[in-house]
This record gives structure tokens, sequence and C-alpha cells, in this order.
């Protein structure tokens, strides 16, 4: 049996602030409370410093298998600890895709093998594969993704009839990345025939436009309205979806919820100029009203979860001309930190930023023993300085692609330890090589 005690944190928890000590017993948080005095195997002095639950990332890519040239599981999940995420759902597009249940249970048997953070994954739909999505245990796999816009790996569902079945049966959270693709062509061939090989990147925006984002969005809000399917709208990226969504009933009721990501509270169509391809990603970083808009409706509560959609790719490979560079980069490492910054900015509160990222997703994917800190929930946990800062240097980078578009950023806060089921996987810029991490379970 081993135990930690964490003394005089402040714990960021369910809406609130307060001075607390953390009492944990192998996997679990066994006791909360004030100026607890119980013998541990570790004692940690986190005075001035802030506790919060472990971020559970339901968007990433971790490219294994088959595109272990960009990133592993390994590479990845680490990187993850390192930024305060200690939980991750990882998407269907690799190679093989996970469009049936044995590259699914080889996916569990890897990330088994060597993860650093918990772990689940999505199940990939597909226009042919209705059988196997009607075999899925749905207390064993995180959910379903349909990618209604094409992106890496041509997992398109432009099947209307498809669709109508897929949301028809099956009782799994779907979650879509919504582009309307022929309007997304079409934007595409105008610009070709205008520019030819050189599409400059900040026409990005224009190609993946707002009507294209809406025009898919909104079609998949009426059809799970109609179905009564309980549908997840991935990475928002636009002022006019904001309006699809509720805030007027809690979360636990909603059965359609959307999702920002990091890089499009973060960057703008402005930051094209500098960043180039390095911020190309699908669906596009539009403007800086859009970002805007985005803001106001997280903390409003129209869009109910933060994620990073960490999508990797190498250098060699974004460092091309526009229509060949991959949409896409690595987000995991830096995400809480920029989020932590922004709260400082005033963009959203400590309370708030936690409740996205973390307790949200718990409620959302019924995740069990997860997302909060909690007497009988798993000891995910990540300690803060908000007192110190954060330089994104090349040397300082745990992906498998070794860049950032955070580099040279500096952050206003600083992640000092994380802790997996109970074990210290990251701890002041050192990884823990503690195999703690497990399956997420689903209370369904």
């Amino acid at each position: 049996m081993s135990t930690i005690l964490i003394k005089n944190a402040t714990l960021i928890n369910e809406g609130y602030q307060e001075i607390q000590d953390v009492f944990i017993v192998d996997q679990f948080i066994q006791e909360i409370g004030f100026n607890l005095d119980h013998k541990a195997d570790q004692i940690i002095d986190a005075r001035g410093k802030h506790l919060i639950p472990g971020l559970i990332d339901d968007q990433v890519h971790f490219r294994e298998p088959g595109l272990t040239h960009k990133a592993t599981i390994a590479s990845e999940s680490r990187a993850a600890v390192a930024g305060g995420i200690t939980s991750f759902i990882e998407m269907p597009n690799t190679n093989p895709q996970t469009t049936d249940i044995q590259a699914l249970e080889n996916k569990f048997e890897r990330a088994a093998e060597t993860s650093l953070a918990n772990y689940s994954f999505m199940f990939g739909g597909t226009n042919d594969n209705i059988d196997e999505i009607r075999k899925l245990d749905k207390t064993k796999v995180a959910g379903l993704k349909l990618f209604l816009g094409s992106s890496t790996g041509n997992m398109l569902v432009d099947d209307q009839a498809v669709l109508r079945e897929i949301f028809s049966n099956t009782d799994l959270l779907i979650s879509v990345h919504c582009e309307d693709e022929p309007t997304v062509k079409a934007n595409f061939a105008a610009h070709q025939e205008k520019y030819g090989e050189d599409i400059p990147i900040e026409a990005h925006p224009e190609i993946r436009s707002h009507e294209a984002c809406y025009l898919s969005s909104s079609r998949a809000v009426s059809l799970a309205k109609e179905t009564g399917a309980r549908l997840h709208i991935f990475h928002l990226s636009t002022a006019i979806e904001t309006g699809l969504f509720r805030n007027d009933i809690p979360l636990s009721e909603k059965k359609i919820t959307a999702e920002v990501c990091v890089h499009h509270l973060w960057f703008s169509s402005a930051d094209y100029k500098t960043h180039g391809t390095r911020i190309k990603w699908n669906p596009a970083v539009k403007h800086q009203e859009d970002q805007d808009a985005l803001w106001t409706a997280l903390n409003d509560d129209r869009i109910d979860v933060l994620a990073t959609d960490h999508a990797p790719h190498t250098l060699e490979e974004k460092n091309n001309k526009y229509a060949s560079a991959p949409s896409g980069g690595p987000l995991v490492q830096h995400a809480l930190l920029a989020l932590l910054t922004a709260s400082k900015r005033g963009k959203i509160s400590l309370e708030k930023l936690v409740q996205k990222a973390c307790h949200n997703p718990a409620i959302l994917f019924d995740v069990e023993k997860r997302g909060y800190i909690r007497v009988g929930y798993f000891a995910d946990l990540v300690l803060l300085d908000l007192n110190e800062t954060t330089t994104v240097t090349p040397e300082s980078l745990l992906y498998h692609c070794k860049w950032s578009p955070f580099e040279g950023e500096t952050f206003q806060a600083k992640i000092e330890s994380t802790w997996v089921n109970g074990s210290c996987v990251y701890d002041k810029g050192v990884i823990i090589e503690n195999k703690a991490a497990k399956r997420l379970t689903f209370n369904r």
C-alpha cells in the first residue's frame, strides 16, 4: 500500500477554490480535508500552489498504428501527462482505421503496453460498417466518431442514408467533424484557379469556410433532433455555429453538445502570416470575431468541453505548399498552460476552465470515477504553480515530431507534478515511467 499526503494545496474543483489537504491511498483519493495528519510515504507541502483534477482530453490523434513516423501512443502520452492531461480519447483515423472490432482491441492492447496516461478510443463510422457499429459494447468504448468533412485519412461519411441509419441505431455518443465537403471542394477549386499551386495559407479559412462549417453542423443537429441521437460536435471554429447550442439546461440533460479546441481560442487568421502552415488545422483557424464568440459561448455554457485535437505531423510534411501541407499540429503538452495564461488575461475563470476540461468530459462520456477531486475517485491530479512561467523551447518538447506551434511562447503558469491513478508520472520537468495508466471505464 502506497500513501501520499498533499498538504495546503488550493483545490480548484466543482466550482470553488479552497485550501485543503488530499490523502491518497494506492490509486484512490481516500480523504479530503483540513489539517490532515496521516502518516504517509510521501508528504508534499503544496502551499501557494493549485491542485486540479487531471484533464480528460476527448479528442487526440496519437497516430498509432501505421503513422508512427508522426507520433506514437508512448511519445504523445508522455507529452500529455507533462501537460496535465491524465486521460485521453483517441481518434480512429489511423492505419488500419479503427472501423472494426479487432482493430479497436489491437489499439487497447498497444495502449496497455505503452501509455503513461489513461486511455480509450473512438470507433470510426464509415459508409459501410453499420454491422460493426451494432456489435459495439457501449460500456467498453468511448464513443463513435464520424467525419462529415474529410481530414487526415479518408473516413468521410457522405451517404445521407447511412448517416440516418447510424444516428438511428446506436446509443453511443456520436462525435462528429463537421465541414460540408462540396463547399470545401468548390472553394478550393476557385482558389486553385486563381493561384495555381501557390494558394496562400491565409486562404485556408476562406476555403474551409464559415458556410462549410455551418452547413454541416446544422444538418447534424437537425438529424440528431429528428432521430433522438446523442450528438457531440467537435472543434467549433465559427461564431455562427455557437447559435446551434443550448445553455438553458444542465449538461447531464443535453442530447446535443459542443466542444472548442485550444488552437481556435488562441490563434486567429492574423497569425497565418507568422506561423504559416504550422497552424493549418481542419476546421480552419478563423477570424478574431469568431475567436471572441467562441470564448463567449464557452463561458455561457453553449460550448460544453475544452479539448486539443492534438494531431501531429512531421515538420517536413508541414513545410509543404498549402495544398500539400497536412492539417493538424501537436498541442497536448501546452494546452493547459495556454488556457491558464488565457485565464490570467481574463478570458475564463479557473473554476470554469476546470469544469470544461475536467468535469464536463467525465459527465459527457460517463467516465467512471475521474474528472473530479472526490473521495473514492482515482487520484488523477495536477499540481500547478501559477506564480511561475514556462517558456516553450525545442529542447523541452516531448512530442515525437519535435515541434510545436507554441515555440517561443512564455506561458504564465507552470505544471509542477502530475499523478495518474495515484502514481506520479511527471515531476518538475521529469517524466517518471510509472506504468499506472488504465483503460477508461464508463458508467452506462
